[in-house]
């Protein structure tokens, strides 16, 4: 299948699913922004993100690699993993905090994806900083040190495959 028969009202479905998941996600966060001891609501976030990943990923299988849905897809991968790896914060009410305000501009960024789906995915890419890539590297480090300094296992995305995903970003 090709992005020109990529049926129309199933993206726009899509997209109108997401939005509302997205909007679950904001809210979820900003409820929480304040509050380290919900640290672990941050795997609902990934849950919730997750959900607009698999959508995304599945629906891009029928398109070209140019196709926005490869960038939603590989974006909320990106959140999710964060999120995941924020739930396992202790007693470090700064990097929730950052985490936090992490995701929130992700998640708007997401928001801002799918309100472009039918954007090429070079054009998207324009509208990605160095900056996030750069909050991305140091938040990564800093789960790093936090399964180094841990005694137990530590379910994370590794650094290699944060790069990967922030590789086909363009980022």
């Amino acid at each position: 299948m090709s992005t020109q028969e990529l049926d129309p009202s199933i993206l726009d479905d899509f997209v109108q699913e997401s939005l509302s998941l997205v909007d679950k996600c904001i809210e979820l966060l900003e409820n929480i922004e304040q509050d380290p001891s919900e640290v672990e609501k941050l795997s609902e976030f990934a849950n919730l993100i997750d959900r607009v990943m698999g959508g995304a990923k599945s629906l891009a299988l029928g398109t070209s690699t140019e196709h926005a849905l490869h960038l939603v897809g590989d974006y909320c991968a990106i959140c999710k993993s964060v999120g995941y790896q924020g739930a396992k914060i202790q007693n470090n009410d700064q990097l929730y905090s950052v985490c936090v305000a992490l995701l929130l501009d992700a998640v708007e960024m997401v928001k801002t994806l799918l309100s472009q789906v039918n954007m090429k995915r070079a054009e998207l890419l324009k509208l990605f900083t160095t900056t996030f890539l750069d909050r991305m590297k140091w938040m990564s480090f800093q789960f790093d040190q936090i399964e180094k300094n841990s005694k137990g296992s530590v379910t994370k995305m590794q650094q290699n495959e944060i790069d990967d995903l922030l590789k086909k970003l363009g980022l």
